[in-house]
């Protein structure tokens, strides 16, 4: 068996494809298959910008005794959503009759395909397989992937150079991903961290917490005691990702 591929053939989601299996998953094994040891991208949120295709890591096993073709897993949403632009299994990596192993890659573009913001947030996963002849078999595999939209930070910190303890001003701009214009778009409102590491230091410290106003600008100022480097880090929630800025330095004499 080779390696499989699916694409979509619709804009922002693959509901029209392969109805040869209902949409809604059933529970385990109600086709006669069993779908064991999902994993989609290790258990980590799917961050997707505007512009790059994203890769993502899945895996699965799969146990039945009919003549199968096209396993995967999969992200839906109550309703009979999918979104998931193209997948590509693996060839069965066999563990006993009957019993594969896949390793799977899901792909996400939103520079070729329509993706809308209202799709960041949770999503679940189902699992996948079309029997040879006719019919098939989609289950519920109890797990949740969160998909958020990609977010960015940028910094300046001046004067530079600054004469020890005088004050120095932060600056930055939060955005995010826009998947509807594919543009990265100002995200207000937002709790932004200000660290700081010194000269010759391993890590950053937190110096202080910054909302960023309606239009996403930040502006803080700090005294500046030590020569080192300044950024901006926000953390991300459930439909946003996390983001820091570069580092800007600030030599204090």
């Amino acid at each position: 068996m080779g390696k499989q591929f699916w694409r979509v053939v619709v804009a922002g989601g693959a509901a029209a494809v392969f109805t040869a299996v209902a949409a809604a998953p059933a529970g385990a094994a109600e086709g006669g298959v069993s779908f064991t040891r999902v994993q989609v991208n290790d258990g980590k949120p799917i961050v997707i910008g505007v512009s790059n295709e994203v890769a993502v890591p899945a895996s699965f096993r799969m146990a039945t005794t009919q003549a199968w073709e096209y396993p995967a897993v999969y992200l839906y949403r109550n309703g009979g959503d999918e979104l998931w632009h193209a997948i590509e299994t693996s060839d069965c990596i066999k563990v006993s009759s009957g019993v594969c192993d896949f390793d799977e890659t899901m792909y996400f573009d939103p520079s070729v395909w329509d993706m809308r913001n209202s799709e960041a947030g949770a999503w679940k996963v189902a699992a996948r397989v079309y029997f040879k002849g006719d019919g098939g078999d989609t289950d519920d595999e109890g797990l949740t992937v969160h998909v958020k939209r990609n977010s960015r930070l940028t910094v300046n910190a001046s004067p530079e150079p600054v004469a020890k303890d005088k004050t120095i001003t932060v600056t930055g701009k939060v955005t995010r991903a826009n998947w509807e214009t594919r543009k990265y778009a100002s995200y207000g409102g937002r709790l932004v961290s200000l660290q700081f590491k010194p000269s010759g230091a391993a890590s950053y410290t937190t110096v202080k917490k910054v909302y960023a106003n309606s239009s996403g600008d930040l502006r803080t100022t700090v005294k500046a005691s030590k020569t080192g480097t300044w950024r901006w880090v926000y953390y991300g929630n459930t439909t946003t990702g996390p983001s820091m800025s570069s580092g800007d330095n600030v030599v204090v004499n």
